[in-house]
Parts: C-alpha cells; sequence; structure tokens
C-alpha cells in the first residue's frame, strides 16, 4: 500500500466508491500540487494526466479564437478531469486551467484506462459524473443566455467557494469577465453591488464571502440545480427498478 492510499480521503468521487475498488484506484495515484494558472489540459491535444482535486479545483474553459473564452465548468473535490477518457477519445475538449490552487491525485491515462476497464464500479461512477458534468454544462448554456450578470456571478462565487474550502480566493475581474464572457465593465458593476450589500467583499486579485446565505439568495436557480443534479445522480435515485 503507497503513502498515497493511506492518505486522509477528500475526494468525493473515489471516497464514495468501495473500500476494495477505492484501494485499488488509489494505488495508482500520486499526489501533486496544482499551481494558479497551470494549464492541464488543451482543447484537441493527449490527455496526459487524469487529475482528482482534493484541495484545488479546475476551471473547464471553451475558446474562442485566441483570445474570447467562457467557463463551462469547474472540478473540486466531487469530480475528477479527464472522465471523457472512458469513452474511448483521448483527445481533450476544453482548456482545463488551475483556478483553485492546492493539492490533487493524479494518474496517467494509461493507469486510468487500465484500472477503468478492471473495476466496473469505478467505471459506473465516472459514467455518472461525466452525466454531471453534461448537465452542467447545458445549465451554464441557459444560464449565460437568460440570466443577468450579477446572477450568474454570484452562481459562480458560490460553485468556487464550494471547492476552494475557504472564504477568501484568489480571482480577478479579467478573469472573471473573461469566465463569464462578458466585458470587464460589467464585473466591476456586479461586484461592486454585491459588496454594497455585504455579500462578499473584494480587492486586487482576491474575492471574499461574507455572507454565505445571502450569495445564494442573490444566485440564479442554477446553483441549486447544479447540486440537487449530483446529489441526484450519485444517491442512486435514477437507477430504474
Amino acid at each position: 500500500m503507497t503513502a498515497v492510499a493511506m492518505m486522509p480521503m477528500f475526494n468525493r468521487l473515489i471516497g464514495n466508491l468501495p473500500r476494495k475498488e477505492r484501494d485499488r484506484t488509489l494505488v495508482c495515484c500520486e499526489q501533486v500540487e496544482l499551481v494558479f494558472g497551470d494549464i492541464l489540459s488543451k482543447p484537441g491535444q493527449p490527455i496526459q494526466h487524469v487529475y482528482f482535486p482534493l484541495t484545488s479545483f479546475i476551471s473547464q474553459i471553451a475558446t474562442v479564437g485566441e483570445h474570447s473564452s467562457l467557463e463551462t465548468g469547474l472540478i473540486g473535490n466531487e469530480g475528477v478531469l479527464g472522465a471523457t477518457l472512458v469513452l474511448g477519445v483521448n483527445s481533450a475538449l476544453l482548456l482545463a486551467r488551475v483556478q483553485g490552487p492546492g493539492m490533487a491525485l493524479r494518474m496517467t491515462a494509461g493507469e486510468f484506462l487500465n484500472v477503468s476497464h478492471d473495476n466496473p464500479v469505478l467505471l459506473h461512477a465516472f459514467k455518472r459524473y461525466l452525466y454531471v458534468q453534461m448537465a452542467q454544462l447545458s445549465q451554464t448554456a441557459v444560464c449565460t443566455h437568460f440570466h443577468m450578470i450579477e446572477s450568474r456571478l454570484a452562481r459562480w462565487l458560490l460553485m468556487a467557494h464550494d471547492r476552494a474550502h475557504a472564504d477568501h480566493f484568489h480571482l480577478t475581474h479579467e478573469f472573471l469577465a473573461s469566465m463569464l464572457g462578458v466585458r470587464r465593465s460589467a464585473i466591476t458593476i456586479a461586484a461592486g453591488a454585491l459588496q454594497k450589500r455585504k455579500i462578499i467583499s473584494y480587492s486586487r486579485g482576491g474575492i471574499t464571502v461574507l455572507d454565505r446565505h445571502d450569495l445564494e439568495a442573490a444566485s440564479c436557480e442554477c446553483y441549486q440545480l447544479g447540486r440537487s443534479t449530483y446529489a441526484r445522480i450519485f444517491s442512486g435515485a435514477d437507477v430504474p427498478a
């Protein structure tokens, strides 16, 4: 048993596996530190590693040209980056950038495919997580089209707060504007409104959540829909009778 296999479990996707399957997965992993801003995969390029965030979180970003982008989802300790390998596709669809620095478990793409092939319980979990990611992507598309910038910002901050394991995290207005697909001035106005209501505070490069309850109230319904989808899929409530 490796040191990784004996470490405290902080990734929910692995942690919810039966002990035998969990241990078989962990022996293939190494613990790594993810640094803010690091690029873990690029669209169209081969997937080299699969990441299970522990205290870190990763942005998945759709890009258009060299300067336009839109965040389509976040991956924290509830999930995994690289699960699309189980579909038989070895290239990344989206840009993956470390947004929250911290620790993660990592295995090579080859090890991931081997352990998935020999572990039907794990394969089942990965497929269900891919469904959750599809739902998150669809909800983001709806949210971007129909909801106001302030409520979209509140939703994104809640998602980051869930995965940051802290009330304060690193975010710039420029990055938020890029992630939400809006002008930086729009983020300044929306963040200023939340700060004026003492829901958040922000300074250059950082945001602190002051009132989680009010932040949830300021968000659109997309945030709760995302949480309920994950809970439903992994509770087994939708398994056919």
